[in-house]
């Protein structure tokens, strides 16, 4: 997996969690933190709030315990 692989699967998702990312990319949390580093340091990407819910509805995950990522749009 490469750079461009992650953010292509987050520019489509916009709002993805960690656990969903190590996943589908099957990658450790910890090194795909390193990878999330860059986008965010670009502007590009930002970890969300602890506790903000991921939008869905079925209410499963305790939301203190999501590590959720949203891609934002820059000019």
């Amino acid at each position: 997996m490469i750079l461009s692989d992650l953010r292509n699967y987050i520019k489509a998702q916009r709002r993805v969690a960690l656990i969903d990312l190590a996943h589908h990319f099957n990658v450790d949390p910890d090194a795909l933190r390193g990878m999330l580093g860059k986008w965010i340091s670009k502007g590009n990407l930002r970890k969300l709030p602890s506790g903000t819910t991921c939008g869905g509805s079925c209410c499963k995950c305790d939301p203190a315990s999501i590590e959720l990522y949203e891609w934002v749009d820059t000019q």
